[in-house]
């Protein structure tokens, strides 16, 4: 198989976990005919992943970081779908905890790369 520049970056590895584990939410989602919600879920949660792949086969490190920023933006969408449907009842909040935390820490790797990528520091 192919090795791409993006198979060898852990905030991409996290993302297709994060991703995997939102497909599981997304057929829960399917499972009480909750489609539109389970595709919109399944979408961003494949953005993240997607916009890391994408950006990794940019020819800049500025253009790179670009998709860096359009993941975490994914990320903050995903979130942000998990605490509507947590406030619709669909989802108890509990169980997803620690997907919440695997959000937060996914956010702040991206970011730290994308500040590497363009020279910047963390503040």
């Amino acid at each position: 198989m192919a090795q791409f520049r993006f198979q060898e970056l852990d905030i991409w590895k996290t993302a297709v976990d994060l991703g995997l584990q939102l497909f599981s939410l997304a057929d829960s989602l399917e499972d009480r005919k909750k489609f539109r919600f389970a595709e919109q879920l399944r979408g961003a949660a494949l953005s993240i992943s997607n916009n890391i792949a994408e950006g990794s086969g940019s020819s800049s490190d500025r253009d790179f970081a670009h998709f860096l920023n359009i993941a975490k933006r994914s990320v903050f969408e995903v979130a942000n779908m998990l605490y509507v449907f947590v406030r619709a009842g669909l989802f108890p909040p509990d169980p997803l905890k620690q997907l919440f935390n695997e959000l937060e820490l996914e956010s702040r790797m991206v970011e730290s790369f994308r500040k590497r990528l363009l020279g910047e520091r963390d503040v």
